[in-house]
C-alpha cells in the first residue's frame, strides 16, 4: 500500500472515529435511571463498539478515551482527578477492546462481552479505590459489610442491563456491519 494510500485509510479511520464519538455524545443524552442509587442504561458503548469491530482495538482505545473525557467535561461529576480517569476515561477507553476477537458476527458478541466486562472491572476497582467511604450499611435490603461486593452489586446494577442491551443491539448490526468494506 503507498504512503498516500495509507495517510487517506488512516485519516477516514480517524474521521470515523470522530463520528463514533459524537454520536455516543449525542446517545448519551438519552439514558435511564436505575432505581435511586446512580448509574444508568445508556447507549453510549454501542457506537465505540461498533468502531472497535471495525477498525481495531488501538482506534477504538483512542475513541473512547476521547469519548471518556468529553462527557466528563461536559457533564460528569467526580470526587478528583483519579475519579475523573477511572469513571471517564478509562472506563471507556476499555470498551475498545470490544475489536480483539477474530472479524465475524460471533467476534460482535466476543467484543462486546469483552468490552462491556473491561468498563464493568474498572468502575468496580473505583468502587473500591474511591467511594469506599460512601458504603451505605443498607444497600438493596442487604447490609454491607464488603465494599468489592458493594462495588460489584452496585456496578452490576447498570452495567448488567448495558451490556444486555449492547449485546442485542450489536448482535443485530453484526451481520450488516461486517459486510461493509473497512
Amino acid at each position: 500500500m503507498s504512503t498516500i494510500a495509507m495517510q487517506k485509510n488512516s485519516l477516514r479511520t480517524l474521521v470515523e472515529g470522530a463520528i463514533m464519538v459524537a454520536v455516543a455524545f449525542v446517545l448519551s443524552f438519552v439514558e435511564i435511571p436505575v432505581g435511586l442509587y446512580g448509574g444508568s442504561v445508556e447507549f453510549v458503548m454501542i457506537p465505540l463498539i461498533v468502531y472497535a469491530r471495525r477498525r481495531g482495538t488501538p482506534w477504538a482505545l483512542g475513541a473512547g478515551f476521547v469519548y471518556g473525557t468529553i462527557k466528563y467535561i461536559s457533564t460528569g461529576w467526580a470526587i478528583n482527578w483519579l475519579s475523573i480517569l477511572l469513571d471517564y476515561s478509562i472506563a471507556y477507553m476499555v470498551v475498545g477492546l470490544a475489536g480483539l476477537p477474530k472479524r465475524g458476527t460471533s467476534g460482535y458478541v466476543w467484543g462486546t462481552l469483552i468490552g462491556c466486562f473491561a468498563r464493568f472491572i474498572v468502575h468496580f476497582i473505583s468502587g473500591i479505590v474511591l467511594y469506599a467511604e460512601y458504603m451505605p450499611d443498607v444497600f438493596l435490603g442487604l447490609t454491607m459489610t464488603s465494599v468489592p461486593f458493594y462495588s460489584a452489586l452496585y456496578n452490576g446494577l447498570y452495567m448488567l442491563p448495558n451490556t444486555v442491551i449492547a449485546l442485542i443491539i450489536c448482535g443485530i448490526l453484526a451481520r450488516p456491519m461486517e459486510k461493509l468494506k473497512v
